[in-house]
């Protein structure tokens, strides 16, 4: 199987520094440089486009822009680039996300993906009016995505069930093609929900042999309900010419981090529910020394950032041999980013996107 390339698209804000206006905080952390309006969205979609990503990553919470909103925005700015949209199942109606998806696939010619967000972190999920726990918030994604499923399949549903009733849910017409489903959890939880109910299984950066041992029982999972999973992994990347000049852009971000910020959002983070956050803070433990925790995966960036913290570091070279070491563990998709975004887009796109073609991972879709 080839590798499928995405980019993310930053609305919280970007600039030339780690930005930590994520999920652990509570102040909006510091103003971006880069404010996210839809003219600079539009330049790293057009990036994304051009360089040949397959799509971009729009993140959901309250510390950014409206997922669903900002992208259908860009529809008109692009032609093939797919929309990755994230999404929190629990704040929305199935019979509704059914409803937008089927919408958005019509208006964008086919070009939705979406990203179910189940939520790890409660102060945030309680910010948008969801008070379950962090296993009830699993199960009800389990139900609503059975159910949104059964809505897609384009006969009136009624259902009865934990956390959703439905009577004669319908559409005007069933989205087509049928969104591709990426979700992400690493709990106890979270992964027979991503085995029954997701097209691709999603993984934060951490080292090869974790990630081989997650998506290794989810695959597992998979089997037993007689499904095939793909998996994807999401990561951040400094890469250029040489080695020695992307592990100075790395401690260049590095020495840019205030302890202070370090600090506070260490604390934040570290109460997080979410076992893939607790993961995340484990390869570091909020320290400045030893964060290359495998080759090439740099751990710096979640010091401050919720979420994705690790980055790939180094030449073209050895990024492209870090994407083929973990496409060889069965990961087909990279969903990346990096500080600026539009700036890092292009470093990656015309150094490392050339590296993957020359090895034959790349498919024909751009080429």
């Amino acid at each position: 199987m080839s590798v499928a390339l995405h980019w993310f698209l930053p609305t919280a804000g970007d600039g030339r520094t780690v930005l930590d206006r994520f999920h652990n905080s509570t102040d909006g952390g510091a103003p971006a440089h880069r404010p996210p309006d839809i003219d600079y969205l539009a330049q790293i979609a057009h990036a994304a486009e051009k360089l040949g990503f397959t799509g971009v990553l729009t993140p959901t919470g309250t510390w950014c822009e409206d997922a669903w909103l900002t992208t259908a925005a860009l529809i008109r700015e692009t032609r093939r680039l797919k929309f990755l949209v994230a999404f929190r199942p629990g704040v929305l109606s199935p019979t509704l996300a059914a409803q937008m998806a089927a919408t958005y696939q019509r208006i964008s010619g086919g070009r939705l993906l979406l990203n179910v967000v189940t939520g790890g972190d409660t102060v945030e999920q309680r910010r948008f009016g969801d008070w379950q726990d962090h296993d009830q918030r699993y199960a009800r994604t389990d139900e609503f995505l059975a159910l949104v499923r059964a809505i897609w399949d384009g006969k009136p549903v009624d259902h009865e069930g934990s956390f959703y009733r439905t009577e004669g849910a319908t559409l005007l017409a069933p989205p087509d093609p049928l969104p591709t489903v990426y979700f992400g959890g690493s709990s106890e939880a979270a992964l027979p929900v991503a085995a029954k109910r997701a097209d691709v299984y999603l993984t934060w950066g951490e080292p090869p042999a974790a990630v081989a041992e997650k998506i290794g029982r989810v695959r597992e999972l998979a089997a037993a309900q007689g499904r095939e999973l793909r998996f994807g992994i999401r990561l951040h990347t400094i890469t250029r010419d040489s080695a020695k000049d992307a592990w100075a852009e790395a401690q260049r971000l590095l020495d840019a981090l205030d302890p202070a910020a370090v600090a506070k959002s260490q604390q934040a983070l570290a109460a997080s529910q979410s076992v893939g956050q607790q993961r995340m803070v484990a390869l570091h433990n909020g320290n400045r020394d030893g964060l290359e925790v495998a080759p090439n995966l740099w751990a710096g960036i979640g010091l401050v950032r919720g979420g994705a913290g690790t980055a790939l570091v180094g030449s073209h070279r050895e990024v492209a041999d870090r994407i083929e070491e973990y496409h060889a563990l069965g990961v087909s998709e990279f969903i990346l980013s990096g500080y600026p975004h539009l700036e890092e887009a292009y470093w990656f796109g015309e150094g490392v996107r050339p590296e993957l073609a020359a090895r034959g991972l790349l498919g024909q879709e751009w080429d």
